[in-house]
Order: structure tokens, then sequence, then C-alpha cells
């Protein structure tokens, strides 16, 4: 059973992480771990008010497939976890490691975007970080990339990066593409 932690800090984007969450529990037998800095509660952009199941002291790439981290207003508040450790170990481990909307700008803050393709909100968020090198990978489109284990995707995009994450763990099957079709039916016109 693949094992997906989910990195929550307050103010995280609830939106961004909730279809991946449910379709890797419900329909693909997956678990699914939330964490928080310190495994006390946190609340959401909306108000949500989550218990997670360990602190990110407990996160360990040998222990999980894949690390997926929401975005939020703690980056722009500056009280943001810095995730340059955990990323880079879950990198080079070879396993799944997923940004969407500010999170995306924080894995390019780690440098583990410089050689892989990748999105996010927009270039100019991720050269707010000075140690950032991956210019020359940035694809400039609305929907998430998945390239070498490494998924990305602007905050407006959680159906793209539930579909690009499960393809990076090997998990979009044709069940799990019939499930999510559904939810990007709105956007065919």
């Amino acid at each position: 059973m693949p094992r997906i932690v989910i990195a929550l800090q307050n103010d995280y984007a609830d939106w961004e992480p909730a279809l991946l969450m449910a379709a890797a529990r419900y329909w693909l037998d997956c678990e699914v771990v939330t964490a928080s800095p310190d495994g006390q509660p946190v609340v959401s952009m909306g108000g949500l008010k989550v218990t997670p199941d360990i602190g990110f002291d407990g996160i360990d790439a040998d222990r999980f497939d894949a690390l997926i981290i929401p975005g939020g207003y703690a980056w722009e508040k500056g009280a943001a976890f810095d995730f340059t450790a955990l990323a880079t170990a879950f990198r080079d481990k070879g396993k799944v490691l997923g940004g969407i909307c500010a999170a995306a700008s924080a894995l390019a803050a780690t440098g583990v975007l410089d050689g892989v393709a990748h999105t996010g909100n927009s270039l100019a968020s991720h050269k707010r970080y000075p140690g950032y090198r991956g210019e020359i990978h940035y694809i400039d489109q609305p929907q998430a990339v998945h390239d070498g284990g490494i998924v990305t995707a602007a905050g407006s995009s959680p159906d793209t990066f539930t579909i690009e994450v499960l393809k990076a763990l090997d998990l979009y099957s044709p069940e799990a593409q019939a499930e999510l079709a559904a939810f990007a039916a709105e956007h065919r016109r």
C-alpha cells in the first residue's frame, strides 16, 4: 500500500490537497498521513482545523512514497516551514515530491527544481528566492507538471496536480482516470 504524507501548516490552502487525499484513500487504497510542524492542530485558510497524525520530524523518506506540500498564506506571512531538508531527502531517495501554489515556489527555493521541468503560480514567485536556478526549466502553463518524480502546479490546478501525483506514483489506472475525469468535466467546452 503506497504511503503519502501531506505536510500541513497553518493557513494552508485546504482545496489543494483535498482531491488527491480523497482519491488516494478511497479509490486507490493508499495510506494518507497528515503532518504539521509540531504535530499540533493546524487551521487552513478556509478555517478547517486538522489534527495531524504526526509532526514534521516523523516524515522520513524511507517510510513514505510521497511528500505532498500544499500552498497557502504561511509563505506570505513569513511563517512557513523550511522544507529544504525534507524535499532534498525525498528527491535523493527517488520518492515523489509535490508542491502546489506557494509550495511550488518553496520547492524552487530548495534547489530541487533546478534540473527538472516545473511550473507554479508564476516564474516571478519562484525568482523571489535567491537560490532558485531553474528558470530555464520553468513551464508557464495552468496544468501541473511532472518530471523525475517531482510534481508542481499553480494553486488553480488541484485536479491536474492530483492526476500528475498519481501518475508519478504509478497509480493512474483506468479506474482512477474514470473517477477523476468527472472533476475535470467543467473545464471541457
